[in-house]
């Protein structure tokens, strides 16, 4: 049977690759928690600064703009904390920098659940396959989190050892947990609105396109509207 995943953490850590896809990805998830009192912290690891069809456009100023853009969706859905670390976009990879980075983000901000990209999500029918920086993301996150941040031999100068409870892993092809939005998908629907960069039409078509999605995931579970994850169980209280 699917399971709706109830639990409200006490802390939580998202981590993307691009400006928008905390929104787009977990955004009715983080909205929901933070409203629920759970301290959420998104980070950011690439500055976006090639995420535009125009050839005359200036990476630099894009990257500026991507990042207003999700500091006003992270306050449109309650985060805590948002930390860019400044990768090129379309270059993310697990090297040497970014896992320690990630081990110290973790260790420092002590979260229950992290979210991020499913890495092993490749093609999704004929039409689209996933973004090398999502999966790169993806296993940078995984690696960062087991078993680098909970062993105190990993990068000890990125501080005391922290053990995440539970990793959810969003855009995956095989989701074993949901989460209901019904009560924040405005929220999400809002947020994503907040990246006019990435959208000529005003983002009324990512907007509803995202609304969509969220009612088809919410009908495999009953609920108005949800966001699938695949759950890794990490410590004793992954829920």
């Amino acid at each position: 049977m699917p399971e709706l995943f109830r639990r409200i953490p006490t802390s939580a850590v998202a981590i993307y690759a691009h400006p928008d896809d905390p929104d787009v990805s977990c955004g009715g998830t983080v909205a929901l928690w933070s409203e629920s009192g759970c301290e959420v912290t998104v980070v950011v690891c690439t500055d976006g600064g090639k995420g535009t069809n125009d050839p005359c456009a200036d990476g630099v100023a894009l990257a500026e703009r991507r990042s207003v853009e999700s500091e006003r969706a992270a306050a449109v859905l309650g985060v805590s904390h948002v930390e860019h670390l400044g990768y090129a976009d379309g270059e993310l990879a697990d090297v040497a920098t970014l896992r320690p980075r990630l081990v110290e983000v973790i260790r420092r901000r002590r979260p229950e659940v992290v979210l991020c990209p499913d890495p092993t999500a490749v093609f999704f029918g004929q039409e689209y396959f996933n973004h090398r920086d999502h999966r790169a993301c993806g296993w940078a996150v995984l690696d960062a989190a087991a078993p680098a941040a909970a062993l105190p031999l990993y990068y000890p100068e990125a501080g005391p050892p922290h053990q995440v409870a539970a990793v959810l892993l969003s855009g995956t092809l095989d989701p074993d947990v949901w989460v209901d939005i019904s009560a924040s998908i405005s929220r999400k629907d809002e947020a994503v609105g907040c990246h006019l960069s990435q959208f000529p039409d005003g983002g009324s078509q990512a907007r509803a396109a995202v609304r969509l999605g969220a009612e088809r995931t919410g009908a495999e579970v009953g609920v108005a509207f949800a966001e699938a994850y695949r759950r890794l169980r990490l410590g004793s209280t992954g829920g």
